[in-house]
């Protein structure tokens, strides 16, 4: 395999990912000496500033017959050598240790299931990742704990497919929101999406049984699916399930507790869903207010025994660490709420700043690194102490303290479809405004999409061009 510069002419917004790991400016690259060759079998770089120099090799991947397959696997090595001598350079200039290590990808279970797809154990694989990556010791250990509880799940296959539908409406915008959604407003537009919707789950619905997959978990998200009425869920809701029906699991996202009620929640049961989120963010009224949630503290707690009494026996809450202004006591009254209300599962995100939010125009500061890691290992006590473990995990740019979202279930009670879209190893329909349908190519090493457009008067004016760009995406099986 012969290296090609071409496999380097975009990797420089990966580099500056790795800046970031350290705080560095971006013009720091432009002050670096740096080069990558082969030689023998082996790919080397070094870099090289200001009298400092950090020079890495690895083994130029094996060929295995597929032109497009041994280019790809050449391209990913070289780039990630790439990376990890730039880091090496970065941490001998500024002493910094990330907890993340060289890793700026978004999902690091990966690297450990290529360690045992070598032939390693789960405890050699971790200490792989550690001293290749410069990972910390603690988050090795949360990847292959991770793993642990992944791989006693139902595995997922071609034969699989997910479905997931996006109602983009909310009670108001979060501050921290950069989803295909708006303010529900006067609800004009609600009835007209749905109808195109529906219109676009029944033509595209057929693809599971022509492509010869079964359905594996449903997901309706958004924005914040309750914002619609007790009768519109019930008869979006009865559609779905005509449409979709045996799956191994149902979710609809209830996020909002100002959105509840009792018969919203019964249209929700009554369909067969036995899987709710019911989401805070925090337990603490003044950030409720910064972050633009217009619902209290009190409401989450009523929220909860509202849905028990419904019937739901699984319900997730989500929280986020490193909110607007939140100290660590901020932090320590979320999760002491967690633990009274006793979700099934908890899912601990870290702040993440995204250019199309309200925090970013706003230029609001992410909190210090120490701040933010404290807050998820504090999430990471709670979970352990209500008796949850970890199963899925994913990381994002410009998240605070380079920390990460990690889901946490009760044994049994995890959600086979956030393992999936997160560890990419499942076919996805994915309906509504925003949504992104993927077709898994394991042996190529690569996904195909087919993105519907997030606006949602275009969305309900080319409902027809969505489901066709589906056709196009696994028509030929």
């Amino acid at each position: 395999m012969t290296l090609k510069q071409e496999w380097l002419n975009t990797i420089e917004p990966d580099l500056k990912n790795v800046l970031r790991l350290f705080s560095l400016p971006d013009d720091f690259l432009s002050g670096c000496a740096w080069r990558l060759w082969e030689e023998e079998g082996a790919f080397f770089c070094r870099f090289e500033r200001e009298g400092e120099a950090a020079c890495l090799s690895a083994p130029v991947p094996a060929e295995g017959g597929d032109a497009r397959t041994d280019e790809l696997h050449g391209r990913r090595a070289a780039r990630r050598l790439c990376r990890q001598t730039l880091y090496r350079l970065c941490r001998q200039v500024t002493g910094i240790h990330p907890p993340w290590g060289s890793l700026t990808g978004i999902r690091p279970t990966r690297l450990i299931y290529e360690q045992l797809e070598q032939g390693r154990t789960l405890e050699e694989a971790g200490a792989a990742v550690q001293a290749v990556f410069d990972v910390t010791a603690a988050k090795a250990e949360l990847l292959c704990d991770l793993a642990r509880v992944q791989m006693l799940l139902p595995p997922p296959g071609d034969e699989w497919m997910d479905i997931y539908i996006g109602i983009p409406f909310c009670p108001t915008r979060c501050a921290y929101c950069s989803f295909s959604s708006g303010e529900i407003g006067d609800g004009r537009l609600v009835e007209p999406y749905l109808d195109a919707l529906r219109n676009e789950l029944r033509a595209a619905a057929p693809l599971i049984a022509a492509t010869g997959r079964r359905l594996r978990a449903l997901y309706m998200g958004g924005g914040t699916p309750t914002s619609l009425s007790a009768e519109q869920l019930r008869r979006l809701l009865g559609e779905v399930m005509t449409l979709f029906p045996g799956a191994a699991e149902y979710t609809v996202e209830a996020g909002r507790p100002d959105s509840l009620t009792p018969e919203k929640l019964r249209a929700i049961r009554d369909a067969g869903v036995g899987r709710i989120s019911i989401n805070p963010q925090s337990m603490v009224d003044r950030t409720l207010q910064v972050i633009g949630r217009a619902h209290t503290a009190a409401q989450v707690e009523e929220a909860y025994p509202m849905a028990r009494q419904v019937g739901f026996r699984h319900i997730n809450m989500d929280v986020i660490a490193g909110l607007p202004g939140e100290t660590l006591a901020d932090f320590r009254q979320t999760m002491e709420a967690a633990k009274r209300l006793r979700p099934e599962s908890l899912t601990v995100h870290t702040l993440a700043i995204k250019r199309s939010t309200r925090l970013h125009l706003e230029n609001t500061p992410l909190p210090p690194a120490q701040t933010a890691a404290a807050m998820t290992e504090m999430g990471r006590e709670t979970a352990k102490e209500m008796g949850l473990e970890p199963y899925y995990l994913y990381r994002q740019k410009y998240m605070a303290g380079n920390q990460e979202n990690v889901g946490y279930a009760l044994p049994g009670h995890a959600c086979l479809y956030n393992v999936d879209i997160m560890e990419e190893t499942t076919h996805i329909l994915a309906f509504g405004a925003g949504g992104i349908s993927k077709r898994i190519y394991p042996e190529e090493g690569r996904i195909g999409r087919a993105p519907n457009v997030s606006n949602i008067e275009l969305y309900i004016a080319r409902w027809k061009e969505m489901a066709e760009r589906k056709e196009a995406l696994f028509g030929g099986d």
